[in-house]
């Protein structure tokens, strides 16, 4: 065997390894989980956003997180009733957060989604039910290959209504016997920042980018474990 038919082989493979290094990082810096349970929740919410009237119909908004925010918007907007999803940070601290600074996890924000919905073809109950049919409930500070405070699962609710929705959907779940806990924070919502233009419908935008990554982080494979 001479040594073209042995470089050749040995330089794709080394390619390929550092393709699917970057795609792995490319929604996933690397951050240790921390102990401890989530924060107290505050008492009422600190930023409620009027949604649009979209072609004559009053719409809403519902905030969650996820994890990745390509994942849980491309998710959502497979839900009908849902009219758009917006990637973007919320639950921080740092005012107009860069991905770059949210991604260290220093801003105290998570990769969170703005779904628009119309109530008359979806309720915020079967949003939530959804929600967690889509993510790992059981997992502090981490969803899926992505760990760290910044990809915190949550449910933020904008009013009271909300919150009870959301608060007995969590019971239910502890009460089914499905898990014995679960560590999604529920909060009151605050200020949502849209995250940079390329991360919207990235699903959509890098569909063989975002299609290797989902499959390589084992969303998928995780949440048919945990939900059949």
């Amino acid at each position: 065997m001479n040594r073209m038919t042995v470089s050749r082989p040995l330089r794709c493979l080394a390619m390929a390894c550092a393709a699917a290094a970057f795609l792995l990082t490319a929604c996933t810096p690397s951050q240790s989980s921390s102990a401890g349970q989530a924060p107290v929740a505050q008492t009422t919410p600190t930023e409620v956003v009027a949604a649009p009237v979209v072609n004559g119909k009053p719409m809403a908004y519902a905030l969650f997180a996820g994890g990745c925010f390509w994942c849980i918007e491309a998710d959502f907007e497979k839900l009908a009733g849902v009219v758009a999803v917006e990637s973007g940070y919320t639950a921080g601290q740092t005012p107009q957060p860069t991905y770059e600074q949210v991604s260290a996890g220093h801003t105290g924000h998570t990769e969170a989604v703005r779904v628009l919905y119309d109530p008359s073809q979806v309720g915020y109950a079967q949003l939530v039910d959804y929600f967690w049919r889509h993510i790992d409930p059981t997992v502090k500070d981490q969803q899926f290959c992505d760990v760290g405070p910044q990809y915190r699962s949550g449910i933020y609710w904008q009013n009271e209504a909300e919150r009870a929705i959301a608060e007995a959907s969590r019971d239910d779940l502890i009460r089914s016997g499905r898990f014995s806990i679960i560590h999604t924070e529920l909060a009151p919502s605050s200020v949502f920042y849209l995250a940079e233009e390329y991360h919207q419908d990235y699903y959509k935008k890098n569909e063989l980018r975002y299609s290797y990554y989902r499959l390589s982080c084992g969303r998928d494979a995780r949440v048919k474990k945990l939900w059949g």
